[in-house]
C-alpha cells in the first residue's frame, strides 16, 4: 500500500491526461519521508484511472464533469503524514486540472481510507524485486 483510484466522468477522457496524472501522483508517493526515510513503500505505490461510462451530475450539464480520487493506506501513521500526504496529493490534482477548472464544470475531490489488514489478501513480489535491483552494482 498505497494505492490511489481516480474516478473520472467520461466527458474528461480525451483532455483529462490521467496517464500523467497517475505519474505524477505514484512519484509523490514514493516521494513522502517521515524522519528522513520512505513513508510508502515503491513496492506497494498502485496508481489508476478509471472512467465512469455513466454518470449524473449536478444539473445533468455536458460542461459538468467530476474526479474523484480514493487514498487506501494501511494503519499505522500519524496524523502528520497522513495530512501532508493528502494535501500533497490534493495539490498535485488541482494542478493538475487547473486549466480545465478554469473553463468548465469540475468537481475534485478525495478520500482517505486506512483499511484493516483483517480481510485483505495479498501476493506481491515487488518488495523483493525492487530490493534485488537495488542491491545489484550499477
Amino acid at each position: 500500500m498505497p494505492h490511489i483510484t481516480l474516478e473520472y466522468s467520461a466527458n474528461l477522457k480525451d483532455e483529462g491526461d490521467f496517464k500523467s496524472l497517475c505519474g505524477k501522483l505514484a512519484k509523490c508517493l514514493a516521494e513522502q519521508r517521515s524522519d528522513g526515510k520512505p513513508v510508502y513503500p515503491l513496492g506497494g505505490i498502485r496508481v489508476r484511472a478509471l472512467e465512469a461510462a455513466d454518470y449524473a451530475i449536478a444539473d445533468d450539464s455536458l460542461d459538468a464533469a467530476f474526479v474523484h480520487a480514493v487514498f487506501k493506506i494501511a494503519p499505522g501513521r500519524s496524523e502528520h503524514v497522513r495530512q501532508a500526504t493528502g494535501d500533497a496529493l490534493f495539490d498535485i490534482i488541482k494542478a493538475h486540472f487547473e486549466p480545465l477548472y478554469q473553463r468548465r464544470g469540475l468537481a475534485l475531490s478525495m478520500e482517505l481510507i486506512e483499511f484493516s489488514e483483517t480481510g485483505a489478501w495479498k501476493h506481491n513480489n515487488l518488495h523483493a524485486r525492487l530490493k534485488k535491483q537495488d542491491t545489484q552494482p550499477t
